[in-house]
């Protein structure tokens, strides 16, 4: 594994996102000292918390799995991983037939769920289906979504054979398809590759790894919403010796010859550094960097969303924490919003009520309802925000109205739409929060890589780099990235 040469006593990390916290928990952990910056005033990046009125929102990402990466990078330091509630089940699943399915994370509970709702023949496919997530995430865990890679060639080995052997480059829609009969269940194993920015009939079967976090990992909770993760681990960075510093982002880096000798903040600082660990989207990092934004080859972006945040005064039995409705279409929903870049004729929305967990998020009696609608990204589409935007949150709220939150719309007190518009104002390319796509020219040794090129100590982390997006992989980016520092 190539590292960053040179001394790396001083490290400046630019942005305390998961992937900046990330990082920072393990370089103090190998004996670094650390400077984080954050443009924002609080921690967390497409993690973070807003408040809206009197109730409290998770801005971003509203499902956690995989805590113990978490734990991991809290325990470098010697910091207790805070407390967290497991989610059973982790989705509930409403469809267009009327019927819904509860996802369980237990494999007797969701064996008996498939059973009641698809018969038997499908709850035995549920159980070959579970050792091959198993399989596939074992084999993929170290090698693959948790190794740093310079040259396609680490690939080659007895992982790579298992690989191959478990059909992990096969399509993951087939894939599912071989153990499940009922369409239901087929979307519920494989729609979590929109979050990978690749229809499933499209997606690398690999990225089933997701699906095994969702499903059999299972989904967790911590008190105060996601954000809550990032503030501790925020904490924990600062109590071991880390200077944080907020509402201070990086306006430059200077350089002598490769190298980076310091950063130039917002707020007119010089802060001389050894290297640099970069976690905004590629355009700005390498924009920061002073490489041109345009690539030889260009990235592919993933979908984006239009989120509605709601603050309202009544809930409905048929929410859950996490509920996904369907609708009837599939392969014309995803047709749409990847390569039409049209909105959903049909849509299939995640809707998040965290109060079901935590009722302190929303006065009481209230709730708070996050509706996400998966949408074309600024690239794939010209669709006029400003003007659309309040108009399809008037469509969104009446398509789940029709699908069974009677009075959605005047229930709501407070709220906040997010469309790809002000992603891009985030600072997020292509105005998507889900990054590049996971194509096969973007995944594993094949994604942009972590070390920049003629750069010999500036080192990236984040959803665009190594290993991906979601928060596993951005967690384990910050991992590498910081291994990219102090070797193993």
């Amino acid at each position: 594994m190539r590292t960053v040469t040179g001394r790396t006593d001083h490290v400046v990390v630019v942005g305390a996102g998961l992937a900046g916290l990330s990082c920072t928990l393990h370089l103090l952990g190998a004996g670094r000292q650390v400077t984080l910056l954050e443009t924002a005033p609080t921690p967390g990046g497409r993690a973070g918390r807003t408040r809206i009125g009197d109730y409290t929102v998770d801005s971003g990402a509203s499902v956690l799995t995989m805590p113990e990466l978490i734990e991991d990078a809290l325990a470098r330091v010697g910091a207790p991983m805070l407390d967290l509630v497991k989610l059973d089940p982790a989705y509930r699943a409403h469809f267009a037939d009327g019927s819904t399915i509860h996802v369980h994370s237990d494999a007797a509970a969701m064996e008996d769920e498939i059973r009641r709702a698809a018969g038997p023949k499908d709850a035995l496919g549920y159980r070959e289906l579970r050792r091959w997530l198993s399989e596939l995430y074992r084999v993929e865990r170290d090698s693959f979504i948790g190794a740093n890679f310079d040259s396609p060639l680490d690939l080659l080995g007895s992982r790579l054979a298992s690989l191959i052997a478990l059909g992990g480059f096969g399509r993951l829609g087939p894939a599912i398809a071989k153990h499940l009969s009922d369409d239901r269940l087929r979307r519920l194993f494989s729609f979590q590759s929109l979050y990978a920015g690749v229809p499933p009939r499209r997606a690398l079967a690999a990225y089933a790894v997701i699906a095994y976090m969702d499903t059999i990992a299972g989904v967790w909770f911590p008190r105060g919403g996601v954000a809550a993760v990032a503030e501790h681990m925020a904490q924990a960075a600062s109590k071991a010796g880390a200077d944080v510093r907020y509402s201070c982002g990086a306006a430059w880096l200077e350089r002598v010859g490769s190298r980076v000798t310091a950063v130039r903040t917002t707020s007119g600082e010089r802060i001389l550094c050894d290297a640099v660990v970069l976690t905004p989207d590629l355009p700005v990092a390498r924009g920061l960097l002073g490489l041109p934004s345009r690539r030889v080859v260009p990235l592919q972006w993933s979908p984006s969303a239009v989120v509605l945040h709601a603050g309202v005064n009544r809930s409905w039995d048929s929410l859950g924490h996490h509920t996904i409705f369907f609708g009837d279409a599939w392969d014309r929903t995803f047709d749409e919003i990847t390569r039409r870049g049209t909105l959903m004729s049909d849509p299939s929305l995640l809707v998040t009520r965290p109060t079901a967990t935590d009722p302190a998020l929303a006065p009481q009696g209230r709730e708070v309802v996050q509706v996400l609608a998966p949408c074309p990204n600024l690239r794939t589409s010209r669709i006029d925000w400003p003007r659309v935007g309040p108009a399809y949150r008037d469509e969104l709220v009446g398509v789940l109205e029709r699908r069974g939150l009677t009075g959605f719309g005047e229930s709501i007190e407070v709220e906040e739409l997010v469309t790809p518009a002000e992603w891009e104002a985030r600072g997020m390319g292509a105005g998507t929060p889900f990054s590049l796509a996971h194509s096969f020219r973007q995944t594993g040794p094949f994604r942009p890589r972590n070390l920049v090129s003629g750069v010999d100590n500036a080192v990236l982390a984040g959803c665009g780099t190594t290993p991906g997006v979601g928060i596993p992989p951005v967690v384990i980016s910050g991992r590498l990235a910081a291994q990219r520092i102090t070797g193993r």
